[in-house]
């Protein structure tokens, strides 16, 4: 076993590894790794470089392209031209970082690219939101407990949101951000495959394309989204945990004269079967009141009849929220009677929490997904055409989103006044960050 590291700096085995010791000098394992460890320089569009890495490699081999997104389909074509693809001699596999791609066509080209060189089940578009725990435990949750199976759909759900807030500002990343934004950071990748787990149809079985497959039935279904029901946001300066933090504009590397958002609410529709009717409400921003990923699945209400002579006036919503970060856990949220002589209702919740029933340690997600390459289980990695029909989806918004400016919101609040405004038209509201 051997773990090569690819650069154009100059540098050698030794500095390599010293370089990592601080991450992992005290794991009882780090000196048999360490010792496995080498440097190659070289550039990524030197052909040379790519036969004196072929001459390090026996059997085996995992390419993982933690580079620049421009040079994902330059490796790809090198490492193919060495026939450092070829699978005669043991599997050889391409793992590739997200963004793939900044819009459809892009991303289509990408993925012509990459697979004129290697077949699909070569290929591994890692997310690592899909490793975490709770992620993992849709399917597991939704599908292996008739109770909330047979109220999954549009008969007994009244929507669906999906939140991924950070309390981060862009910080260093403002030339990177400012050419990317919200909107292409993460709803066609990390919220679509948050979406897709949601409203996925059970699969056949539990092997990796008959899951990727459902996952891309329901991208595929989803309604061309209205205009008018994506809401952009840019912070403005503000103070998040009491420390002060200035506008998107002011941050380094950032155009003065941007139109980037930091924030995108959308209201989309998934037409299936199981939830026609059912909207879903998808938001993700940086510079928020709290760092908070999770799924609110609200069911409908029960009619108000039976309590009519009551001092019930309204009864709260059912709601099973799924935690991801930064907290993993599960919680239903549900009615009871309030103690006393008259009939009155409270919510209460049962709360299911990761760090209380099982020890995980501290894990990114990266854990799981590592492994699963190097078993060969594409379960939790994208196919090209779920990559390319999240784009289609988020395409007419890129395009309008070129001109016109993002509405402004503080550092440190809940977003643009025009999210909420996205949910009360319909008499909802966003569930509480945090």
């Amino acid at each position: 076993m051997a773990l090569v590291g690819v650069s154009h700096h100059d540098s050698d085995d030794e500095q390599l590894r010293q370089a990592l010791d601080e991450f992992v000098k005290d794991d009882a394992n780090w000196p048999w790794l360490r010792s496995r460890i080498r440097y190659l320089k070289g550039d990524f569009a030197d052909s040379t470089m790519y036969q004196a890495l072929g001459s390090q490699l026996t059997g085996n081999a995992i390419f993982y392209l933690a580079t620049a997104p421009a040079f994902f389909g330059t490796v790809v074509n090198q490492l193919g031209d060495a026939g450092l693809l070829n699978e005669t001699d043991g599997f050889r596999r391409v793992v590739i970082e997200k963004p793939f791609g900044t819009d459809l066509a892009s991303a289509q080209a990408l993925n012509r690219q990459i697979l004129s060189r290697a077949s699909e089940s070569q290929i591994y578009r890692i997310d690592h939101f899909l490793g975490k725990e709770t992620v993992q435990n849709i399917m597991v949750t939704r599908f292996g407990n008739t109770m909330i199976e047979a109220v999954w759909n549009n008969r007994y759900v009244d929507h669906v949101q999906i939140t991924a807030a950070e309390a981060v500002t862009v910080g260093t990343r403002g030339r990177f951000y400012d050419a990317t934004g919200a909107l292409r950071d993460m709803v066609p990748n990390h919220l679509f495959q948050l979406l897709a787990l949601i409203a996925m149809e059970p699969p056949i079985s539990f092997d990796a394309d008959a899951i990727r497959t459902e996952k891309e039935k329901v991208i595929a279904a989803i309604r061309p989204i209205d205009p008018t029901e994506a809401i952009r946001g840019r912070y403005c300066s503000g103070a998040i945990a009491g420390k002060a933090v200035s506008a998107y504009l002011d941050e380094p590397d950032v155009d003065p004269a941007s139109r980037t958002e930091t924030f995108a609410a959308l209201k989309l529709h998934v037409e299936t079967w199981r939830w026609s009717g059912v909207p879903f409400y998808l938001r993700t921003g940086k510079a928020l009141a709290t760092r908070d990923t999770e799924i609110v699945v609200q069911f409908r209400d029960v009619p108000l009849a039976l309590f009519q002579e009551t001092v019930v006036d309204r009864l709260p919503p059912n709601r099973l929220v799924v935690q991801i970060q930064p907290d993993e856990g599960i919680s239903l949220e549900f009615v009871v009677k309030r103690p006393g002589l008259v009939v009155n209702t409270a919510p209460v919740a049962m709360d299911f929490r990761y760090r209380d029933h099982f020890d995980v340690g501290h894990q990114t997600g990266y854990e799981t997904l590592l492994y699963d390459v190097q078993s060969g289980d594409q379960t939790l990695f994208q196919r090209a055409a779920q990559i390319e029909g999240g784009w289609r989806a988020v395409q007419p918004l890129l395009d309008l989103w070129a001109q016109g400016t993002p509405e402004e919101y503080a550092a440190g609040s809940a977003g643009p006044e025009s999210a909420d405004a996205l949910m009360h038209r319909s008499h909802r509201r966003w569930h509480h960050l945090g």
